[in-house]
């Protein structure tokens, strides 16, 4: 038998990622605000963890799936967090997407306590969590990488070790701007094909098959011809990786320029109140500057 393993956060990612490390045979401990979620993973196994307290004590390692930087930061430091109750040799995993300097930070702190800290932020969408095929990046040592990739196996397919503290969380990060950029210009370019009389549905089909492919068009367009806003993250909270890769360049003077021609579109769609819907919605931003709607069986204006 392995570590017995806490897990906190049991969301759309998270409980399917606690789900596969119950299957892979290791003792799960559970904790989530969500009553439901929490009672759906007892269901398979799982023990519930009534709080950090309790976590702590019963678990050797304890993995974190939390929406962004704050929620991280206060499930560990606040008064009653995570990291007063934990003991020297522990090991905190961090698999959602936190601020490569705030992970940093967290590391040093919990580090002084002799608590090993390392990011391991999670790529895909909750299918793939749920069926375990994830892509991980890591940020630790390569001895702390070789001890925990055995719990990793269990949520991902690919694993691949990235350098220090920090590295996971930074290449998650333009992970996702790659992926930011390419719904932009998606949202660009269909009004602009609809406009000049191109056929929205073959667009999807010729880009989808020919060098212009990506997975933002393949996911994004036919959500977008079928007006379906919904499905995939919320744009407001994927704006985040945005905010994070301009406070990178700002610490480090780099810059970013096709980044930062993407994030305009970003901040025009939130401005005119689409940051519930998914980044398809931002195709609604160059809809109204041309006058079109990119649907299904409908031709331009």
């Amino acid at each position: 038998m392995g570590p017995t393993i806490g897990f906190i956060g049991l969301g759309e990612m998270g409980s399917g990622m606690a789900a596969n490390i119950i299957k892979a045979g290791y003792p799960l401990f559970v904790f989530d605000i969500d009553k439901m979620a929490v009672k759906k993973l007892e269901a398979l196994g799982a023990r519930i963890a009534g709080d950090f307290a309790c976590l702590a004590e019963q678990c050797d390692w304890i993995i974190l799936s939390l929406p962004d930087t704050l929620i991280v930061e206060k499930t560990l430091f606040d008064s009653g967090g995570l990291a007063q109750y934990l003991s020297p040799g522990q090991i905190v995993m961090d698999c959602g997407t936190t601020h490569p300097l705030a992970t940093k930070d967290f590391y040093e702190r919990l580090f002084r306590k002799g608590i090993i800290f390392l990011d391991t932020p999670v790529s895909g969408m909750a299918k793939r969590a749920e069926e375990g095929t994830l892509t991980v990046m890591v940020g630790s040592s390569r001895a702390i990488f070789r001890k925990v990739k055995p719990v990793l196996a269990s949520i991902s397919k690919t694993i691949v070790y990235m350098g220090g503290p920090g590295s996971g969380q930074l290449a998650k990060v333009i992970n996702n701007v790659f992926f930011n950029i390419s719904c932009a210009t998606v949202a660009e370019l269909f009004p602009l094909a609809v406009k000049m009389g191109l056929d929205p549905e073959k667009i999807v089909e010729v880009v989808g098959t020919g060098t212009g492919q990506s997975f933002a068009l393949n996911f994004f367009g036919p959500l977008i011809l079928e007006r379906n806003f919904q499905p995939g993250y919320p744009m407001g909270k994927a704006y985040k990786d945005m905010s994070t890769i301009i406070g990178v360049m700002d610490k480090y003077q780099v810059p970013v320029p096709v980044t930062m021609a993407a994030v305009s579109t970003y901040q025009m769609a939130l401005n005119q109140g689409l940051g519930h819907e998914n980044k398809g919605a931002m195709v609604k931003v160059w809809e109204k500057v041309l006058d079109v709607e990119v649907k299904k069986g409908k031709k331009e204006k």
